[in-house]
């Protein structure tokens, strides 16, 4: 259950063409406009607030357009090439509303009917001639722009046509539509992002100098807003819970995890006792109350005191900080606010998003096992997670119920977010497999993975970019749209 309604991306929509064109050849601007129509369709269709402007075939209705989209707050406009179009046509909607940018190219038919087709019905075909003319504009204009080619992906041919215009099996449509749909994600993590609300609750692990943040930097690339909590903002919620909210909680961490015996090799690895899991609840149920009460869309914490209470409410974090991550509101810990973005960007795209680092390399198995002592994103589980009682937080002071699981097998993404020398947000991105490989039993949540080259050869990659030694990992290969997401949030990216 997400705690916070994810906002639809509003796409605005308009078709290219020549003014001049319509008296010449009579229902030409109407067949184009359906294939516009067409496109708004099935972006509809892919949960978008659309609007669709119509033709633009002059400079005077470039300046409508252009006014119509900044009245509608747009957060992408797709430029539907469907005919030639003076780019003085075009230029003054970009001018005027400066969403991003997509061209598309996307041809109606495979080939033209050589034998029969007119002028009229050529022109109905010609797309693509006004791309590089747009594109010429566009960069001295320093507008930014995107292209997608294809086909158009219909499943009819109009009466009008002279040829066959069923495409939507071809490749040529699935992957242009494949590119389209990953632009529309992309807008819609942009959009979530803007007054998104970060928490920063506590502190910094100290000496960890990479996860340290520019507030400033940071709200000022990715439009999120940066909320400062203190221990004593949650301990005020600890106050007044009732037991009827305990006993619910307990029921659903007791759905939600598997609680384990004392089955583990290490020591420190314990059953959690029924105290241990009543405080759990009962810090879970703080931070509930804690995300409703600042209206927080993401979490990052991290507290070291000297044998204070608040030390205590820590131990309870991981179970709570889980579950929130599974609703929605992903938290990172040790005060890791640049990959608890990379968590919330995953989170948008519907694939997860764990908090991890490196844990050790098997060499014999050629994988790198990946995962962290919590939190955890539950809804890419493989199988039940498992709840052990860490009797000492390695690294760390205290103590508390820590998650163990793995994700599931298959293709994984993992998005690394890191600083740079100057000051710039940049993107590490990483397709790869998730094996069904053993793990240890020592209440951390770990997942063995099998990268496209050796470990070493990975990490000699990996490590020359300069990352923090935390990242969020995601299930599926999400490279593609997490190059447009950083493109759209002018972040810089790189995959590995």
């Amino acid at each position: 259950m997400q705690r916070k309604k994810i906002l639809k991306p509003r796409i605005g929509i308009y078709t290219m063409g020549l003014k001049h064109y319509w008296k010449q050849f009579p229902g030409l601007k109407n067949r184009l406009c359906n294939y516009g129509k067409f496109i708004t369709k099935k972006i509809e269709q892919l949960g978008c607030e659309v609007y669709y402007y119509g033709m633009v075939d002059c400079e005077q209705e470039g300046l409508k357009a252009g006014e119509f989209f900044n009245s509608k707050n747009v957060d992408l406009i797709l430029a539907h090439s469907a005919t030639y179009v003076t780019s003085a046509s075009i230029l003054p909607i970009h001018q005027i509303c400066t969403a991003p940018t997509v061209v598309l190219n996307l041809q109606p038919a495979a080939k033209v009917n050589y034998e029969k087709t007119t002028t009229g019905e050529w022109l109905a075909h010609c797309g693509a001639c006004s791309v590089p003319e747009i594109s010429n504009v566009f960069h001295r204009a320093k507008i930014p722009y995107r292209v997608v080619n294809g086909l158009l992906g219909l499943d009819y041919t109009p009466k009008s046509s002279l040829t066959d215009e069923v495409t939507f099996h071809r490749k040529e449509a699935i992957n242009a539509w494949k590119k389209i749909e990953e632009w529309i994600l992309a807008s819609k993590v942009k959009r979530n992002l803007q007054g998104a609300r970060f928490g920063i609750l506590g502190n910094n692990y100290s000496g960890m100098l990479d996860m340290y943040s520019d507030f400033t930097m940071f709200q000022s690339q990715t439009g999120a807003h940066v909320q400062i909590l203190e221990m004593c903002d949650l301990e005020k919620h600890l106050k007044e819970i009732t037991n009827k909210e305990v006993n619910e909680m307990r029921e659903k961490i007791e759905q939600f995890f598997y609680i384990s015996n004392d089955d583990s090799a290490d020591p420190l690895a314990k059953k959690p006792t029924d105290e241990q899991l009543t405080w759990s609840a009962k810090v879970a149920i703080a931070l509930e109350k804690l995300v409703e009460e600042f209206d927080l869309d993401a979490l990052t914490y991290y507290y070291h005191g000297v044998d204070n209470y608040y030390e205590k409410i820590q131990s309870g974090f991981i179970v709570g900080h889980s579950l929130l991550t599974a609703q929605g509101i992903p938290c990172a810990g040790e005060g890791d606010l640049k990959t608890c973005l990379a968590m919330k960007i995953c989170d948008i795209i519907g694939k997860g998003g764990s908090f991890c680092e490196i844990v050790t390399v098997d060499y014999d198995e050629g994988t790198i096992l990946l995962g962290h002592d919590g939190p955890f994103h539950l809804d890419i589980a493989k199988g039940k997670p498992i709840l052990r009682d860490m009797m000492l937080y390695h690294g760390k002071k205290g103590s508390g119920v820590s998650v163990e699981a793995k994700v599931l097998t298959g293709n994984i993404t993992n998005l690394a977010c890191t600083q740079t020398n100057n000051g710039n947000l940049k993107f590490i991105i990483t397709e790869a497999q998730s094996v069904d490989g053993a793990i240890m039993k020592i209440g951390n949540t770990q997942t063995p993975v099998k990268f496209k080259i050796d470990p070493d050869s990975y990490m000699d990659q990996w490590f020359v970019q300069a990352p923090t030694h935390h990242f969020a990992m995601s299930i599926d290969y999400n490279a593609s749209v997490l190059e447009k997401i950083a493109d759209l949030l002018n972040i810089e990216s790189v995959v590995l």
